[in-house]
């Protein structure tokens, strides 16, 4: 089986602080054997890592609709954000690329409402119903439900902001995925979890205040 993390955000995420280094290590030591990466609205520095890493990376970004997050999987080009969420599917298909909803039910973290997903639930590929920094506000059940209520693919991913989140939360695989079989080996995966350690709840906020106090210097 291979381990599957299908939500990371890299330096470049204004939260996020998993570089190059450490993608690279996490490959080399096994912790995983495919990964995402998401950042927020941008997918340069997926980029990179796919050209640097190879096929163990795919592009990923996870985009700020104007009613809450979703994430396009093997993108080529930007998603622009501040869509509606149809919208923003559409640009998403348009790359054939592969609809993945974060965090659904979430209000914290900007997650879509049950409303909006029931509104799209034909055109989404893979729902998220384990979310490794879900804590304060776990809709992981609600989220599993909704996801067999509408045959659509679940996944475990850990939504790493830093190192210490990777290889707690991600999905098994009997092979490692591709654009055309992904959604079909998550539908058939294992889901694997492990309580967060503290340091990668944190690590969102830390990031932030980080670079904003590097930004003053």
């Amino acid at each position: 089986m291979f381990r599957v993390d299908l939500h990371t955000h890299s330096v470049a995420s204004p939260d996020g602080g998993i570089s190059m280094r450490q993608y690279r290590k996490a490959f080399e030591t096994g912790l995983l054997d495919c990964i995402a990466i998401t950042d927020h609205n941008r997918i340069d520095f997926a980029t990179q890592a796919k050209a640097e890493l190879g096929e163990r990376i795919i592009i990923g970004e996870e985009i700020m609709t104007t009613l809450g997050e979703i994430v396009g999987l093997y993108l080529s080009e930007v998603v622009q954000p501040g869509q509606t969420p149809g919208e923003t599917i559409a640009a998403i298909k348009a790359q054939d690329g592969i609809v993945y909803i974060p965090h659904p039910f979430e209000t914290i973290r900007k997650g879509l409402h049950p409303a909006t997903l029931d509104a799209i639930a034909n055109d989404v590929d893979i729902v998220e119903v384990c979310n490794g920094r879900a804590l304060a506000q776990n809709r992981s059940q609600q989220a599993l439900v909704w996801s067999k209520l509408n045959a659509i693919s679940a996944a475990a991913s850990s939504d790493a902001h830093g190192l210490h989140g990777l290889g707690r939360t991600y999905t098994s695989l009997a092979e490692i995925p591709t654009q055309d079989n992904l959604v079909k080996l998550v539908n058939q995966g294992v889901m694997n979890t492990s309580r967060a350690v503290l340091r990668s709840l944190l690590y969102p906020k830390y990031h932030t205040m980080r670079k904003k106090l590097s930004k003053r210097t």
